[in-house]
């Protein structure tokens, strides 16, 4: 895949159809490869990571944070898309606009399975669309799948890293609370909620959070590469909360060394005049 200028809309368009400034993310050097946490914070914590020296970082409009740099060679940039499908739309579509065509959610998460323990990371290379935006796009049919290519990349990241990890189904929710079969304030829990929640389960769910299905779906119409991968930081069964910050270091971690390994096999991608990797495109080592 080749990265393409993309516009939101024809010049023609008035600006409130375009939704306002859609130039904000056209920043200078900005590279094809970009790491979406929903917290602002996590920027700061990805740009600790890279290359000392490298890193310019970006107050944007309604608190949402970038940054630019280099991590072991490959250039990356990470850009906070807030709480929830509908903030993590606009992001993303203005960093498509902008010319970024591989994209990688990197979250914190609520486990749902027994076999997943605090503090693991989960590779989620399909979600469950209950996000509440990526039905507004396309049928309900449609599914939220992860680009394979990056996926793949996560999974060879956190094996090199000696991140121990899971690759599964997701569920994206619309809401915090109850749309993740919490129980809310004044002890308000729809009954339909247990049943729910275990046949997620029993379907082989493996975590809970409210941003992946929208990116996964957006990426795929708009012709994008996205993965994701998050930290768990909750597990719904046992009741344990990640009070350290291990996980969601090692998640963004993971996250930069896939971008690292898919700027290496990207370009032996193209070497080999192939239009998608896969192993054969490899004259020599993956990394």
């Amino acid at each position: 895949m080749t990265s393409v200028k993309r516009t939101l809309r024809p010049e023609n368009i008035a600006p409130a159809e375009r939704g306002g400034n859609a130039g904000e993310y056209d920043l200078p050097g900005l590279p094809r490869y970009a790491l979406l946490p929903g917290d602002p914070g996590r920027v700061s914590l990805m740009a600790s990571q890279w290359r000392k020296g490298s890193v310019e970082e970006h107050t944007l409009r309604r608190g949402y944070r970038g940054a630019i740099g280099d991590y072991n060679g490959a250039r990356i940039s990470a850009f906070s898309t807030g709480i929830g499908g509908a903030s993590a739309e606009g992001v993303l579509t203005r960093l498509a606009g902008a010319g970024v065509d591989t994209v990688i959610r990197v979250g914190t998460t609520g486990a749902v399975q027994e076999h997943i323990e605090v503090g693991d990371l989960i590779i989620n290379d399909a979600s469950v669309r209950m996000d509440g935006t990526s039905n507004l796009y396309v049928r309900p049919e449609f599914p939220a799948v992860a680009s394979f290519e990056v996926t793949t990349a996560l999974v060879e990241a956190a094996e090199d890293l000696g991140v121990r990890y899971h690759v599964g189904t997701g569920y994206t929710s619309a809401s915090f609370f109850t749309g993740q079969f919490r129980t809310t304030l004044g002890g308000y829990r729809p009954t339909r909620l247990d049943s729910e929640f275990e046949d997620m389960r029993q379907a082989g769910v493996t975590n809970f959070e409210m941003e992946g299905a929208t990116i996964m779906t957006l990426s795929r119409i708009f012709g994008l590469r996205a993965g994701m991968c998050a930290a768990v930081v909750a597990h719904r069964i046992t009741g344990e909360w990640d009070t350290t910050a291990k996980g969601e270091a090692n998640a963004c971690l993971v996250a930069a060394e896939a971008v690292r390994l898919l700027t290496a096999w990207d370009e032996a991608r193209q070497k080999a005049g192939r239009r998608h990797f896969s192993p054969g495109a490899l004259a020599a080592d993956p990394r």
